[in-house]
């Protein structure tokens, strides 16, 4: 397959300025990105994690043109992105999860009659992909409704509606499902799988759900200290960082901390128990063997938290610790 993204070495530096007294200021150098080596083929869904401080989202606008790398070499489509920032807009759509890029007083179909103007997108082409994402992201009832009177959820997907009116290559994702309820995320993910599928978008895709990355990605990549510490499928980084699922299970009455196969008992307050099992394994068969031995009422799973699996790959002292080893 044909590479889309392509990153040599790239380097990202900023000088911070802090109060060191009264009258007194010194500085401090930051490396947000520190050498990243990568390369993202066309069609792929890539995860791209790390915890809070990374720097993937400082990747993702140097990926854009926002930032301009302090060094190596980067790009996306053959363009270097913070040279020609114009050239490369019309390729790429953009999603931050904490901003939004509509107009925030007007009807949201007004908004995407502008991005409609913004990119040239001729008339049967936008009807066409306006029918699809409004159909597909459950947004018929709110094109009349002002952006600022949605919900977190509801504008979550308007954003993502507008990244991809003028059908672009690749589409960067930066936590897109940040505070979302859980039908959203679910429309939010059949959608995103649909539109990789379908039309072979190329999406990168920055998040601290676990989930999100195991239902859409096939390869994750994570950085730690502004570097690549792993490259490959989830069940790989799973098993490198030996991490944990829990199961919160609820019982009908109070019980001494079970035992079950593949599973050991960490916590027991009252009737409800928390159990951990590897998370490379499934669920299934453990919460088959609960509900045949055991007067379960309700459980849920939850998923190892990214900083957590990090922390577990490298002893809690990160990346940036091993490379000077």
């Amino acid at each position: 397959m044909d590479t889309l993204i392509q990153l040599d070495d790239v380097r990202k530096v900023f000088e911070v300025r802090r109060r060191a007294g009264l009258l007194r200021r010194e500085r401090r150098t930051v490396r947000a990105v520190d050498g990243l080596d990568f390369e993202v083929a066309h069609g792929e869904m890539v995860g791209y994690i790390g915890p809070n401080g990374a720097g993937k989202s400082t990747t993702i606008k140097m990926l854009t043109g926002i930032l301009v790398p302090s060094g190596g070499r980067l790009r996306v489509a053959g363009v270097d992105p913070s040279r020609e920032r114009t050239r490369l807009a019309r390729r790429i759509g953009v999603v931050f999860g904490q901003r939004t890029t509509l107009w925030w007083d007007l009807p949201l179909r007004d908004s995407y009659e502008l991005v409609r103007r913004i990119y040239r997108i001729p008339d049967a082409r936008y009807r066409a992909n306006l029918d699809v994402c409004v159909e597909l992201l459950d947004l018929t009832e709110l094109l009349d409704v002002p952006v600022r009177q949605l919900s977190l959820g509801q504008r979550m997907r308007a954003d993502i509606a507008a990244a991809l009116l003028h059908d672009p290559e690749v589409l960067y994702l930066d936590e897109p499902t940040i505070g979302l309820d859980v039908v959203s995320k679910v429309k939010v993910r059949e959608f995103l799988r649909q539109v990789n599928s379908e039309r072979g978008t190329t999406v990168l895709l920055t998040t601290h759900d676990l989930t999100d990355i195991e239902q859409l990605c096939k390869r994750v990549m994570v950085i730690d200290h502004g570097q690549l510490v792993y490259d490959g499928g989830l069940d790989g980084l799973h098993a490198a960082g030996e991490s944990e699922r829990t199961l919160v299970v609820d019982f009908d009455r109070e019980l001494p901390p079970v035992r079950i196969t593949g599973a050991r008992s960490v916590r027991t307050e009252g009737p409800r128990q928390w159990l951990a099992f590897p998370a490379s394994t499934s669920a299934a068969p453990l919460v088959a063997e609960l509900a045949a031995r055991y007067p379960l009422v309700d459980l849920s799973v939850r998923e190892p938290a990214i900083e957590d699996v990090i922390a577990r790959m490298y002893g809690g002292r990160g990346a940036a610790a091993l490379s000077r080893e």
